[in-house]
Parts: C-alpha cells; sequence; structure tokens
C-alpha cells in the first residue's frame, strides 16, 4: 500500500458513482442491530433483487470502467511491468481481505476468553473468500485478460463466460439452495466447509459463499463488461456521446436481463448471469446520468459528500471493516445487559440510537448505520482536503 497525491480525473462522475456505491456498501454493512432493518437495506434472500444487491455489482462494474483508464498507459500490451503490478496489486487486495477476516476471528476469540496463541492460529476456520478477495481476482484475471486480448475477443470472451456459467447453473442444481448445489459441491471439495460463510435461506442454514469460486467467473465477466464500456466512452470526448452510447448499452443489459431471468432469476448469491447484464446495465445508465448532471451541467455542490469516497474506496471500505470489528469485540465496562458487559456498538445502539428513534429499533439500526457512515467520512475528508490518495 502506498500512498500518493491525488491525480485528476477526466469524469468526476466516475469518482462519485465510486462514492455512491462504497459509502452504501458501508451502510448495509453496519446496522445497529442485524434483526432490525428497513427491507431496502436488506440482500434478497434468494432470488430477487434489492436496492442493497445493487451496490457490490456497481462498484464491479465501475472498478472495470477504472481499469481501462488505469491501463492505458501500458498501451493495452502484456508487459512485464505490467504484469508485476496487476499481480502485486492483486496479491496486496486479496491477503488484505483475509487479514480482516482474520482480525475479526482473532478479536473475539480474545473476548471470549481464548489463550493469546490459540486466538491468533484460527487459521483453520478463517473464510477465505469475500469482497476484497473478489474484488482482487476480479480485477487481475480481467486485468490480465484485457491485455492479451483484442477488444473483440474480449467482448466474446466475456460473453462465453457468462453463457458457460449458465450452462453450469442449470446442469449442476446451481438454482437451489442446497448441498447438491455445484456452487457448494465446489466451495466445500476446495476450501472446506471450515472456510466458508454461513448462510440461511427459508430457515435453512447451510454453508454456502456468496463469493465462492465458481461463481468468480460471472463477477469476472462483470469487470469485463466496465473494462468495454470504459474502452467505448474513452474513444469520444465529448460527453453527449458519451452519455447516449452508455444508455444505450444500460438500456440494452438491462432489458436483456430482465427479460432473461424468466429461465434464470436475478440472483446475487450465486451471481446469476441475468444478474451481471442488469446490475451492469443499470450502473452504465447511472453513470451517464451522473455524468450529465455533474460533468455537463456542472452540479458538482451536491456530490462532495461522495467523492469524498470515491478518491479512497478501498481504503475507507477497510477502514470500515476493521472500525466493525472493533466496536462489535471492544466491550465498555461501564455498560451492562442481562448477559454482561456489551460492546461499544451495542452500547451506543441501545443508549444512543434506540432514545433518539423513539424507541423505534429499525430507526435506530440505520441511525447507527448513517452515524457509522460518517465516522469513516470524517477520516476521509482529512485524506480529501489534503489531497492525499492512498492506493491499494
Amino acid at each position: 500500500m502506498m500512498t500518493e497525491k491525488k491525480k485528476p480525473q477526466r469524469l468526476l462522475a466516475l469518482d462519485i458513482l465510486r462514492g455512491l456505491t462504497i459509502s452504501g456498501m458501508i451502510l448495509v454493512n453496519n446496522p445497529g442491530s442485524w434483526g432490525n432493518i428497513y427491507a431496502p437495506l436488506r440482500h434478497a434472500e434468494w432470488h430477487g433483487l434489492t436496492p442493497t444487491d445493487l451496490v457490490f455489482p456497481f462498484f464491479m462494474f465501475i472498478m472495470g470502467v477504472s481499469t481501462y483508464m488505469s491501463l492505458r498507459k501500458y498501451d493495452f500490451r502484456l508487459s512485464g511491468a505490467a504484469c508485476m503490478k496487476i499481480l502485486r496489486r492483486t496479491v496486496v487486495i486479496f491477503f488484505i481481505g483475509v487479514a480482516i477476516a482474520w482480525l475479526s476471528l482473532f478479536l473475539r476469540g480474545i473476548a471470549n476468553g481464548a489463550s493469546l496463541s490459540d486466538a491468533v492460529l484460527t487459521f483453520d476456520s478463517i473464510r477465505v473468500l469475500g469482497v476484497m478477495p473478489r474484488l482482487a481476482i476480479c480485477y487481475g484475471a480481467g486485468s490480465l485478460l484485457a491485455l492479451a486480448m483484442s477488444r473483440r475477443a474480449l467482448a466474446w470472451t466475456t460473453g462465453g463466460l457468462l453463457a458457460l456459467y449458465w450452462v453450469v447453473l442449470l446442469v449442476g442444481n446451481g438454482l437451489e439452495f442446497s448441498d447438491s448445489n455445484i456452487i457448494s459441491i465446489v466451495d466445500h471439495k476446495v476450501m472446506g466447509p471450515a472456510h466458508m460463510y454461513t448462510d440461511v435461506v427459508g430457515g435453512v442454514t447451510l454453508k454456502f459463499d456468496p463469493e465462492g469460486l465458481l461463481s468468480t467467473l460471472p463477477s469476472i465477466a462483470h469487470m469485463l463488461i466496465g473494462f468495454l464500456c470504459g474502452f467505448m466512452i474513452m474513444q469520444v470526448k465529448d460527453n453527449r456521446e458519451r452519455i447516449c452510447r452508455l444508455f444505450i448499452v444500460g438500456t440494452v443489459l438491462t432489458f436483456a436481463g430482465l427479460l432473461l431471468s424468466y429461465g434464470m432469476p436475478l440472483n446475487k448469491k450465486i451471481w446469476s448471469p441475468t444478474f451481471v447484464l442488469t446490475t451492469c446495465g443499470l450502473a452504465s445508465s447511472l453513470l451517464a446520468l451522473l455524468i450529465w448532471i455533474i460533468d455537463m451541467r456542472g452540479h458538482r455542490r451536491w456530490c462532495r459528500f461522495f467523492e469524498v469516497f470515491g478518491i479512497n474506496p478501498l481504503f475507507l471500505y477497510c477502514l470500515a471493516a476493521v472500525l466493525s470489528v472493533l466496536s462489535g469485540v471492544v466491550k465498555v465496562p461501564w455498560a451492562e445487559a442481562e448477559t454482561g458487559v456489551i460492546s461499544i456498538k451495542g452500547w451506543i445502539y441501545n443508549a444512543v440510537c434506540v432514545p433518539c428513534a423513539g424507541g423505534n429499533e429499525t430507526l435506530a439500526s440505520l441511525l447507527f448505520a448513517v452515524a457509522f457512515v460518517l465516522l469513516n467520512w470524517c477520516v476521509g475528508l482529512v485524506l480529501y482536503k489534503k489531497k492525499i490518495y492512498i492506493k491499494i
């Protein structure tokens, strides 16, 4: 990880959309109480799509657009220098994600009375995959493919990945939440259940990872769609033409995904091909709208909040993850519940958020999430004012 001065962006809208998604990811990942969440702030239990299901795929799409811009300096050639930088960044992002997962297990072990050695050596139960590892794999694989192929070949490869995954899901019982699902089978065989996420659907509890190995294939295609959109809009300098292209692509992808969903449901947890098409289409259309509002009409004052998140996205996301772990584990000695001393998060939620919400625990949960976003924004604001860009 290195620190450098922020470089000017050709499109401020990219930073804003990136900031929107990161702030949204932090918001939905940190409610005051997981038992009290407004419906739009929940993930779809299985098939379906909620606003919350959009934030991660939107970020994946923007990562693809940004990757196109970052690879221009290598003239899109698969050189040794380019490969080393891509592989180095992939490894760093991946292991930051694993380190955060380890930190959570370590601190919870200490809080539960485990010895220091036992708390440290929790690698036999650490979750290997997750948001950061998925971003790392998709960035690394997508970038190398983009440098190794022509644009036409890359487009065919993207479509081929989605078509192949579609067939695998249909043949491998991939639309059912069960142990017989091919996604679950692969993860159990390769990683083992101890390193997987525990999910609950319809009252059934299974080791089923929403960022599993097999579902990474369509995620790579997802990133490549963003890359191809980046190529498409950067070939022209006129923002009107960029907007038209993005709206056309967005409309086509969105309707294609929605129409095809009758045969292949939208599903984030298996990252279904229709989920890829629909969310990429919506992200493309939203980017076009933001370019019109921000870069063409010049309405920028409203978006400064999101720009703070947009210039240091991964750093602030990781910071939020660490603070979330700490607030959920570190105890407040003077605050006691029926089960004993409660955590910082529990104390803030019960002693501050619930009274402020007039006893409405769902509203209190949202207030905590908003306050948590603002806390991370304050850190980002300091970096923003100093014009520091922390690149991971």
